[in-house]
């Protein structure tokens, strides 16, 4: 049992290890793009690279679930060693994944004659809108067509690490012939046909890696008419909790565009990229759980899975006070130091940017176990009624207070439907009603900690000597870094939570040590 906790510790730190290099690396060259396109081509380029990354994210709504499930019901014939099951649900999958693609190709082409309507104002005069949304349209089913299905693979054996290395090198490919191109020939559409083929190619790579690494799976086989109904089932209580957290993330910048138009759209998406970075950290962090938390939730009693989430959510909020800190007092030196100061957007949308992004990490924190959990049916119109809230609230609110609307929408409507209803399902479906008032007295200290470090942060930020723009950020860093931290770690060093925290590093040094 010791050697397949250590098995699972290895693989969790590994993709981790990993996640956090690709996502490092699928962040900085993006920046670099993303900077290139404002200052090659134009402002509009980038909010019209927005918009299309919101429209095709809405397209796969079609996926959502299929993914999920794949991997969710994977976890058993893995521990059962049995082959056969894996195989027949492979096929199953590959045959779902081909549906979706037909979906997807049907859906897109009638939404086809609504495209203009997407964009308030003009778009740039070299640019068709049509002639890239069948391009992007195009290259979307086609990464269901090849080899999707066999990701899936990877993750259910906790091998996220050998899709990390294939992307790191598809991505390399990638970001280097968009650079090239886009100083050779400033042309926005040589940049979109990279960027697709790319990510076909990287579906090919990684399906010829699964084929090398797992040579006994291959798409055979039949599930039971009853395994299927389940699937199904499943698959469809999932679709209702990803396509409402899709239409959240994606129907933002679509309204932006929609009643204000492109260049606030790439205002809005200068911030929102930081933001975006620093929740795609965090979720490289609970995808690489995802296999273990899965099996604990199985074979463990729901007292001990209380404790490991508290555990969890004891590192998480901790992160959270630094990037909290560091949203708040770093923003805009950065956005200066990266577009320019008339390209930037006032205080009060920088502390929205920071409220926003606290209170979407605390809603993703208490899924996380929710949906590993599988137990996706009692609460599956959660995310949807969430979505439809935000939805309207987006669409009033824009013409009323203009991007503010955005943001608060978002803010109303997970923190008064999304957290509340979540955290009561994951009380009773994971955990059994344990612990409920250990839990809120533990959030209660740690969101006040969290409070208090930002608040000290932010008022040494404003009273530290002011020199260069660049001095003032690293300045100002350091303080966001240290500050949260140590009042983090003084309100929490004599919980359970902190020592477990030191064991755990304790661990990882010595095995270090033994290793070299």
């Amino acid at each position: 049992m010791d050697n397949v906790r250590d098995s699972k510790t290895k693989n969790s730190s590994r993709n981790i290890l990993f996640g956090f290099c690709l996502k490092i690396y699928q962040l900085l060259m993006p920046f670099i793009i993303r900077t290139i396109i404002i200052y090659v081509l134009g402002m509009e380029y980038a909010g019209l690279n927005s918009l299309f990354v919101s429209v095709l994210s809405v397209l796969n709504i079609a996926e959502l679930g299929v993914g999920t499930i794949m991997v969710f019901y994977m976890y058993k014939p893995i521990e059962e060693g049995d082959t056969n099951k894996i195989c027949a649900l492979m096929s199953l999958y590959k045959m779902y994944y081909r549906v979706i693609g037909l979906v997807i190709l049907v859906i897109g082409l009638c939404l086809t004659p609504f495209l203009d309507k997407l964009v308030k104002g003009d778009v740039p005069s070299d640019i068709n809108l049509y002639i890239l949304y069948f391009l992007n349209l195009g290259a979307t089913v086609l990464s269901y067509w090849l080899f999707a299905y066999k990701n899936s693979l990877f993750q259910a054996h906790q091998r996220n690490d050998v899709v990390s290395k294939a992307t790191i090198f598809t991505d390399t490919v990638k970001y280097v012939l968009q650079i090239v191109l886009l100083f050779a020939f400033k042309n926005y559409y040589y940049y979109v046909i990279v960027l697709l083929l790319t990510q076909l190619f990287n579906n090919v790579l990684i399906a010829y890696r699964a084929d090398k690494v797992f040579p006994n799976y291959r798409a055979i086989g039949v599930l039971s008419n009853e395994e299927k109904k389940q699937i199904n089932s499943s698959i469809r209580d999932v679709f209702y909790a990803q396509f409402g957290l899709i239409v959240t993330l994606s129907v933002d910048s679509i309204v932006i565009s929609a009643f204000l138009g492109l260049i606030p759209l790439s205002l809005y998406q200068n911030y929102y990229f930081i933001i975006n970075a620093l929740i795609s950290f965090f979720t490289i962090f609970y995808q690489s759980l995802r296999a273990s938390i899965g099996t604990n939730i199985i074979v463990k009693k729901p007292h001990d899975n209380y404790i490991d989430f508290k555990f969890i959510c004891f590192i998480v909020l901790g992160s959270l006070a630094v990037c909290t800190a560091c949203l708040l007092n770093l923003f805009q030196p950065f956005m200066e130091l990266w577009v320019g100061k008339n390209n930037l957007l006032d205080g009060f949308c920088v502390v929205l940017f920071v409220i926003y992004f606290f209170v979407y990490e605390f809603s993703i924190m208490l899924d996380s176990y929710k949906g590993i959990s599988g137990k996706w049916h009692t609460d599956r119109y959660r995310p949807l009624i969430t979505a439809l809230i935000n939805l309207a609230l987006n669409i009033i609110m824009v013409q009323m207070i203009g991007l503010y609307g955005i943001l608060l929408s978002t803010i109303i409507s997970f923190l008064f439907v999304n957290i509340p209803w979540l955290f009561r399902r994951v009380f009773i479906d994971v955990f059994d009603s344990c612990e409920k008032k250990d839990f809120l007295i533990f959030i209660f200290r740690n969101i006040i900690s969290i409070i208090v470090g930002v608040l000290i942060t932010y008022f040494l930020c404003r009273v530290l000597p002011k020199y260069h723009l660049i001095q003032i950020f690293f300045m100002n860093l350091f303080v966001c870094i240290l500050v949260p931290t140590l009042v983090y770690i003084a309100l929490n060093i004599k919980t359970m939570e902190f020592t477990r925290l030191i064991d755990l590093i304790k661990k990882f040094r010595n095995r270090g040590r033994n290793n070299i």
